[in-house]
């Protein structure tokens, strides 16, 4: 695939035909202060297609320290004039949407059409964002006879997004849109297994139209972060990846006095009922599992099975195997991922669960290096099972039995997690009995993937979330924007009362 000249560096003769990624800093590629390193591998195939560098806190002062010097003329820019350059954005991520699916396939290993919608997603999120002059106006009342009071929103200042590997196009459009059209400068630090996307979209917003200095990427790993975090220009930080680092990245930036949204990991629950639809709830279900190979926030990880549901335990199986690695079902993102995911599997055989579909040792034709595991489902688990509690991020499926579904909701409520969980039945007042009880902040109902569309928010709860206001959507904006409130008085000769 072509990549832009601008963001890569083809000279180093070490890795020949390798691009050498820079980071993107004031408009242009700038190369990092320190010469450590880490290959970029498609998971499909384990190659070698890039190097990413290791950034360090001096390559962040330096992207902050840009992003401050265009803060002042971007934040000036009126809210439309800086819309219509995402209007721009949007245009060239739908000429190119082919363009940025075949990147996030080469580099996450998502089969084509899962990176495909992503890319929609995207667009989506920036259309959103064009909106934001209507949706993010100010208010004005008369609170007194002569007397006003008006409220308007103001940008924060600089602000960073620290990213995931699984969505390497969507979730960096989570916040750029709205951040930047808010009036808002920003530092991205992506994922390093995953940098390529980022480049592109900074490729992409260059031509756009985005002044030099508002959008800037620094590579790396855990000292990018940690300087993210301690950095005193930066004003609110917004990171997704696992519970464990949300935990730490939210307590390291609050306590420095940031903003900070943080997302972390999930367990979501499907609480399957005896009316429940077969066909329907078989295929949401076995989807919800397998989609972009289990490697998501949002994917089925646990079905809790209410009373006699096996006819539907039995048709899932059968969607199961119709999803085929390399063909339906893209790869995990490395070999580390994929031993960590089957190891899941097997101990909770040993401990007693029973394996409906195993995708173990998976193995594609032509592609023997990339890093595969196949659908699988797993009956008879234990809510104890560590399969049970812990997120495996791969396309496994756990049922666990409840005899009642006030049984299945106290194991859904049981999780400390909290970001989706869904119902399938055929009773509205039954899915209005779970809706109100779960513990979480997304809910289906006969929807394997309950992800809300704009202008509805994403966001769990729990140990799902930390942090106020949810990544997109409108909750978004409060989020990214502080308010000032003015009050003004110029007739004198107005009645006074209390407030005047």
């Amino acid at each position: 695939m072509t990549r832009p000249a601008e963001i890569l560096d083809r000279t180093d003769q070490r890795k020949k035909h390798v691009p050498i990624l820079k980071n993107f800093i004031g408009g242009a590629s700038v190369a990092a202060r320190t010469a450590d390193s880490l290959p970029v591998t498609n998971p499909s195939t384990g190659e070698e297609i890039a190097v990413v560098p290791l950034a360090a806190a001096a390559d962040v002062d330096a992207a902050v320290r840009t992003a401050h010097a265009a803060f002042g003329a971007w934040s000036a820019t009126p809210i439309k004039e800086r819309a219509q350059v995402f209007y721009r954005y949007k245009s060239l991520m739908e000429r190119d949407a082919r363009q940025l699916a075949a990147l996030v396939h080469e580099e996450n290993g998502k089969v084509m059409s899962e990176a495909a919608a992503q890319a929609e997603k995207a667009i989506e999120v920036t259309e959103f964002a064009c909106s934001m002059p209507q949706l993010a106006a100010g208010e004005i009342l008369e609170v007194s006879r002569g007397v006003e009071c008006r409220v308007d929103r103001y940008p924060l200042g600089v602000v960073a997004s620290i990213t995931p590997f699984n969505f390497p196009n969507m979730v960096p459009n989570w916040t750029i849109p709205n951040a930047l059209v808010l009036g808002n400068t920003m530092v991205l630090k992506p994922s390093e297994q995953v940098p390529l996307s980022s480049m592109r979209i900074a490729d992409l917003l260059k031509e756009a139209g985005l002044p030099d200095g508002v959008f800037n990427v620094v590579h790396g790993s855990q000292a990018v972060v940690e300087a993210i975090c301690d950095h005193p220009g930066i004003e609110a930080v917004t990171f997704v990846g696992s519970t464990r680092v949300a935990k730490i990245v939210y307590a390291r930036a609050t306590s420095r006095f940031k903003r900070a949204l943080c997302l972390g990991g999930a367990k979501n629950h499907l609480i399957v009922l005896p009316d429940a639809n077969e066909e329907m709830t078989a295929s949401n279900v076995a989807a919800s599992m397998s989609g972009c190979a289990g490697q998501r926030c949002m994917a089925a990880s646990a079905m809790v099975a209410v009373g006699e549901v096996d006819n539907i335990i039995k048709r899932l199986c059968e969607e199961a195997r119709k999803i085929i690695p390399g063909k339906n079902l893209g790869a995990v993102i490395s070999k580390q991922a994929k031993e960590r995911i089957e190891r899941y599997i097997t101990e909770a055989e040993r401990d007693g669960a029973k394996v409906l579909v195993d995708g173990r040792n998976a193995i594609v034709p032509g592609m023997e290096g990339g890093y595969y595991v196949g659908p699988t489902v797993v009956d008879f688990v234990r809510p104890e099972m560590k399969i049970a509690q812990e997120e495996v991020f791969g396309p496994v499926l756990a049922i666990i039995r409840a005899k009642t579904v006030d049984d299945a909701i106290r194991i859904e409520n049981s999780s400390p997690y909290g970001n989706a969980a869904s119902v399938f039945t055929q009773s509205g007042g039954m899915a209005r009995y779970v809706i109100e009880r779960v513990s979480a902040g997304m809910i289906g109902v006969n929807i394997g993937v309950p992800v809300p569309r704009e202008p509805f928010s994403f966001g769990g709860w729990n140990d799902s979330k930390f942090g106020a206001c949810d990544i997109t959507g409108k909750s978004s904006i409060d989020f990214f924007t502080k308010l000032k409130k003015t009050t003004t008085k110029w007739n004198p000769e107005s009645q006074a009362n209390w407030m005047s």
